[in-house]
């Protein structure tokens, strides 16, 4: 029975259930403790086969918070068979400013369903890429492109109780793909005299490097990796071979923060350490068009410990001739710099500190001066607040490609994907 549930050309068991009051013995039971992975319940009855098989039948299916499975395949029927839009004109809240995360998320996916992109995964090898895979498929979120043998990425699924249905698999190991990714890579970085043999086992060996470049020559429309591998292992191929969009000059980050009823963007708070007046003009730029991309509009903090001229010094400086070279770069966008966080959020302190500004308790955008400040702040605001922070999201890219934590859910993983389908359907 065991070999069944492990077989590759068999379908997948769900469970095992002796019947008559058997139990394995010891030898089989040291034999169980033996396997990694044994997603499979092997139970014990004292009722005789028919008995048992009567009762199995009569058991009414449960939906719980644990059944995943369940629910992704609950949440592609949902947003096949009903009609969104009816939905829509019973929610509509009285309040354009009012955003829940509920109502955040639910736009996201519809932006992602409308263009339908095709989004390459190469961490296919980690349960929860798979999952959320298998919720994409499902609710029409984005086409999913799997790196890996497809063979093992299906039994291992299969395992657990997973169905990838409709997803593609592309292994660099025996794909044809791999002699192309390496001609090309080899012509990118010319300048680095990089020999074809190693480009081609670069793309054999690194599925990132082979995602990355599937999104470069067109046949994936975005990649999302960082479950697994660092955020230098997710970015620097991108750096070398997406590069960034004419005009900008640094990729940057964001993180969408989901509060109780509204939702703010935070930049940068992942990449860039300590960016100066010009390279934090152009993460404001960036944030901005970012927060267009998810309907936010944008009011923007230039964040410093300083509001209006109430500081002096060159970190005030800093912000002061960045928000110089944004207001140039982007005339009409409503921008403030210098100003302090409480001023930026809290409507009572803003008509003290800066009364009359757009801005002021109203901001939407909030670019901090550095690394060191921005990563604490958005840690410190969503383990204290208990908002939702989606991110990093990547800008600046001529192509999106979008990192993760290795601490992300499966929820993450679903978000970041559909955020990286709108993100390709803005830059065509």
């Amino acid at each position: 029975i065991l070999a069944l549930a492990y077989s590759k050309s068999y379908p997948a068991i769900s469970a095992i259930v002796l019947t008559g009051g058997i139990k394995p013995c010891k030898s089989i039971k040291r034999l169980l403790e033996g396997y990694d992975k044994l997603s499979l319940p092997i139970l014990s009855t004292n009722y005789d086969t028919y008995t048992s098989s009567a009762k199995v039948s009569a058991i009414k299916p449960t939906i719980t918070a644990k059944s995943l499975n369940k629910i992704s395949i609950v949440l592609g029927m949902f947003s096949n068979y009903i009609d969104n839009s009816l939905i829509e004109k019973r929610l509509i809240a009285p309040s354009k400013d009012i955003i829940t995360p509920a109502m955040f998320e639910y736009d996201l996916f519809k932006k992602a369903r409308s263009s339908k992109k095709s989004i390459v995964l190469p961490e296919s090898d980690d349960e929860r890429v798979l999952r959320a895979a298998q919720i994409v498929i499902n609710t029409g979120i984005a086409d999913i492109i799997l790196i890996g043998d497809r063979e093992k990425i299906t039994h291992e699924a299969s395992l657990l109780g997973i169905e990838l249905g409709k997803v593609e698999f592309i292994d660099p190991k025996t794909s044809e793909l791999a002699e192309k990714f390496g001609k090309e890579f080899c012509a990118i970085r010319k300048d680095k005299c990089i020999l074809h043999e190693e480009a081609k086992d670069l793309m054999q060996s690194d599925p990132v490097y082979f995602a990355t470049m599937m999104v470069h020559t067109g046949l994936a429309d975005g990649m999302v990796s960082g479950a697994v591998n660092t955020t230098a292992n997710t970015v620097r191929p991108a750096l070398q071979i997406i590069k960034t969009k004419p005009g900008v000059d640094v990729v940057s980050s964001l993180f969408l923060m989901l509060f109780d009823t509204k939702v703010l963007v935070y930049g940068d708070c992942a990449i860039n350490k300590d960016p100066d007046a010009k390279i934090l003009a152009q993460i404001a730029a960036s944030s901005v068009e970012s927060a267009k991309n998810f309907s936010i509009e944008p009011r923007v903090a230039m964040l410093s410990y300083s509001t209006g001229d109430s500081g002096s010094g060159k970190d005030v400086d800093k912000i002061k001739e960045a928000t110089k070279l944004v207001r140039q770069k982007m005339p009409g966008i409503k921008i403030e710099g210098p100003i302090q966080y409480d001023a930026a959020v809290d409507k009572k302190i803003a008509k003290k500190k800066l009364p009359g500004s757009e801005v002021a308790g109203n901001a939407t955008i909030f670019i901090f001066p550095d690394l060191n400040t921005g990563n604490n702040t958005y840690k410190a605001v969503r383990d204290s607040s208990g908002a939702v922070a989606v991110g990093p999201i990547l800008q600046g890219l001529n192509k999106p490609v979008n990192d993760l934590s290795r601490g992300c859910s499966v929820e993450d993983i679903v978000n970041t994907i559909a955020i990286t389908a709108i993100q390709a359907a803005d830059s065509k």
